[in-house]
């Protein structure tokens, strides 16, 4: 289980070896076995003894941003497996093998795109014609994307120009399919310039975490990446790998908005946009957990959602081994 915290003022602390946890005077007592992960989105005060509990139990204790994006975590400062993985991910970054993986991971992330708007179409006659016709832009982008050779940073600019564009037409579509009060114009960020941006954001924010946490587990190292460049501070790989998973989050956050579960008092103004406010962050974060509940065939196991990141995670570090360069 997740514990989310949305309430400012909350306190964690620990007593006989359990969280106890205080919000609006009322006390809870929460054993760290039931616990995978704890959220704090919110100003809280907590012990260090909360931090020493979570780190004895491998939970995962993450500090979220107003709007979603993870501040930082406490998570025990070893890294899940052998040195020679993240030395084998340094040297593919710029080999024929990396750009393979780059191009693997955002083709699966538009692959995943055609497969959810396909099913939008199947209950949408009216749009029926004009998604497949428009799938099959997306379509054509991975196949200019499948014929890229060479290096990671010789095609840098074309994958990125290829997914944008693949992806400008996947969020138009979603727009058409969303209840008319709350159709919006293509990604906005930081800050979110309509609400189901400021769903999605958040959604995603969770998601780094998920990653992230992830990529540690399975010896990778999170500021090593493929595709996206290495900045200072910059967790390239996390946003590599995630590709392969943002449609967990618009899945989640789609049928948020056509099942009609949002309304305007989950939102707050701020200046030039909007941002989700403590009711409209308990309906994600609910949402999200029944969404990553779920068991799902990946690859020849059936598995809980929550843990195909981890696999394959795992899968990736292995292969890394195994490639030659």
């Amino acid at each position: 289980m997740e514990l989310v915290f949305t309430t400012p003022g909350a306190y964690l602390n620990v007593k006989d070896g359990l969280f106890s946890i205080s919000i609006d005077k009322q006390k809870t007592m929460v054993s760290p076995m039931k616990v995978e992960r704890i959220i704090l989105s919110t100003e809280a005060v907590l012990t260090t003894a909360v931090v020493k509990l979570c780190n004895e139990h491998n939970i995962d204790l993450v500090v979220l941003e107003r709007n979603g994006d993870p501040v930082g975590r406490f998570w025990h400062s070893k890294f899940g497996s052998t040195a020679t993985i993240r030395r084998r991910q340094l040297e593919l970054t710029r080999s024929e093998k990396g750009l393979e993986y780059a191009k693997d991971w955002v083709i699966s992330k538009l692959r995943n795109e055609i497969e959810f708007i396909k099913e939008l179409a199947k209950n949408r006659p009216k749009q029926h014609d004009e998604i497949y016709e428009k799938s099959g832009t997306i379509a054509a982008n991975i196949e200019k994307l499948k014929q890229l050779q060479g290096s990671v940073e010789d095609k840098r600019s074309s994958i990125i120009g290829f997914e944008g564009s693949a992806s400008r037409v996947y969020f138009g579509i979603l727009s058409t399919c969303m209840p008319e009060r709350f159709q919006f114009s293509g990604r906005s960020r930081q800050p979110a310039k309509d609400p189901f941006n400021a769903f999605l954001n958040y959604a995603y924010g969770i998601l780094y975490a998920d990653v992230e946490k992830a990529c540690i587990i399975a010896g990778l190292d999170p500021f090593v990446g493929f595709l996206h460049t290495d900045n200072y501070n910059k967790k390239s790989l996390v946003f590599d790998i995630i590709e392969n998973f943002r449609i967990y989050a618009d899945r989640v956050v789609f049928k948020l908005f056509s099942k009609k579960m949002v309304n305007n008092k989950m939102f707050d103004n701020v200046r030039g946009g909007c941002t989700l406010n403590k009711e409209g962050k308990r309906l994600l974060f609910d949402e999200n957990s029944k969404f990553f509940e779920k068991v799902v065939r990946y690859g020849n196991k059936n598995m809980k959602q929550s843990h195909t990141i981890q696999a394959f995670c795992h899968r990736f570090a292995n292969s890394l081994i195994k490639v030659e360069s």
